[in-house]
């Protein structure tokens, strides 16, 4: 999941260049910090912390322990606009303006489809072997718009009521992955129509010199002013479309959403870099502890729909203070607070955070409290454990083979490989056996029961 730990080991460092090269900072997966706040190694271990707090308290969340875990989903978002923002300036500033928008798609698609792919034939393989009729058939229906990364809408569409959601839907966490394919799509072709025309008047010396305080710096106080914009407008759409009744249009929205990733593209700019490294890092030190009471204070009193604050600018402030934590974090990289971040539990936590989200909800739901013969924590220690290994087992043989060493992940070979996993998908899906309707209905009178009389927390997803 993150960049390696220097070494001076020649090995290592071409391996670490090959992770620069290949752009993998992502929604669920650590890259190298943009120039202006990395430290010389290009990496950040209290990110990589960071990381494995936020997917840990989705886990606890989802296993019924901690209300406000949900949360953690932001801190992921923020973490994607941040580094990949860095990374498209970064790219931008050394070539003149221009982004290879293939070449950067076909990173991501290399960073992110691998364990997908995987999770999501092995979710449905798993649930028509052991589950029940209803949650293989809503699997089902949920697995096209899943590979086509429209997820969120989907469900919107369908009103499955997000802090409302049963246990029959096993790919409902997933809204939060489309949201970020979204933003990956759209967002360099963004970057690229503001930044390609100062490297247009660099290359034909009406410029002026290059690099940040040149026309390229200009082209990012653009880019500035369009994430902080775009931040607000999604902000007041929240706030427009907020129902109190039912949140989800809200929360899985893309466009009400895209304030947490555009607050983490906004602080990578070189305006707020310039800014923040004025500060001190005894300041930033300071100024990240704050933040992260600030967001320890929102996650203890956060309640999901029981809290419509966080849909009426709760949601903002917290991706806010999130936003300045990870900058400072990245100004000053060895406070206590960084230090505290980056011990090892909670930086392997990271590393594998993007394929254990993928799988500790279908874990949650394969793995029930009926099946085990458990419950309360120690169940949740087996749901930890299984998740664990399943994200290693898919980061070992999966995501860091296709993403380092597969050539044939490249270029029209890798185009190839990209359809024959859709259309492996999509045969997989075609030949298992869809149950009849009607097949394990349930009493919808016990369902709200139980929901109503669920811990916060326990069958919903993030």
């Amino acid at each position: 999941m993150a960049t390696p730990t220097p070494t001076t080991s020649p090995h290592r460092s071409r391996r670490a260049h090959r992770h620069r090269r290949n752009g993998s900072g992502a929604t669920l997966a650590l890259a190298p910090a943009p120039a202006a706040t990395a430290t010389r190694a290009g990496h950040i271990a209290a990110l990589d912390g960071l990381r494995g707090l936020a997917v840990l308290g989705v886990l606890l969340f989802h296993a019924g322990h901690f209300g406000g875990g949900f949360l953690g989903v932001d801190l992921f978002f923020v973490l994607s606009g941040f580094l990949i923002t860095g990374l498209l300036l970064k790219e931008a500033g050394a070539h003149d303006g221009q982004i290879a928008l293939v070449a950067f798609w076909g990173r991501r698609a290399r960073r992110l489809v691998p364990a997908l792919a995987a999770m999501i034939a092995g979710t449905l393989l798993l649930a028509w072997a052991f589950c029940t009729p209803t949650l293989l058939r809503q699997a089902l229906d949920d697995a096209p718009w899943v590979v086509a990364n429209l997820a969120n809408w989907h469900f919107i569409a369908d009103q499955a009521g997000y802090w409302q959601a049963s246990d029959t839907q096993v790919f409902s966490h997933l809204w939060s992955i489309a949201v970020e394919e979204q933003f990956y799509l759209l967002w360099p072709l963004v970057i690229g129509a503001i930044t390609l025309p100062a490297g247009r008047s660099r290359r034909t010396g009406r410029g002026g010199r290059g690099g940040r305080g040149g026309r390229t710096g200009s082209a990012e106080r653009w880019v500035a002013v369009v994430a902080a914009a775009g931040a607000a407008g999604s902000l007041a759409l929240m706030i427009a479309l907020a129902d109190p009744v039912d949140s989800t249009r809200v929360y899985e929205g893309t466009d009400t959403r895209a304030f947490s990733l555009l607050l983490g593209a906004l602080m990578a700019t070189a305006p707020a870099t310039r800014l923040l490294g004025r500060v001190g890092e005894r300041a930033a030190g300071l100024c990240g502890l704050l933040c992260a009471a600030a967001i320890a204070a929102f996650w203890l009193l956060a309640e999901g729909q029981r809290t419509p604050g966080l849909f009426q600018g709760g949601l903002f402030l917290h991706a806010l203070a999130a936003t300045l934590l990870i900058a400072t974090l990245a100004r000053a990289p060895h406070t206590p607070l960084g230090r505290a971040l980056g011990v090892p539990p909670l930086r392997g936590l990271g590393r594998i955070s993007y394929s254990l989200y993928l799988w500790h909800w279908p874990v949650c739901l394969l793995l029930t409290e009926e099946r085990l013969g458990l419950s309360g924590w120690s169940r949740t220690a087996v749901l930890l454990a299984v998740a664990v290994a399943s994200a290693w087992l898919s980061k070992v043989l999966i995501e860091d083979p296709v993403r380092f060493h597969a050539r044939w992940a490249h270029g029209r070979t890798g185009a190839v490989a990209f359809l024959a996993t859709v259309v492996a998908l999509a045969a997989l899906w075609f030949l298992l056996p869809r149950p009849q309707p009607g097949a394990g209905s349930v009493d919808l009178t016990q369902l709200t029961a139980a929901a109503e009389a669920a811990p916060p927390g326990s069958g919903q997803s993030t």
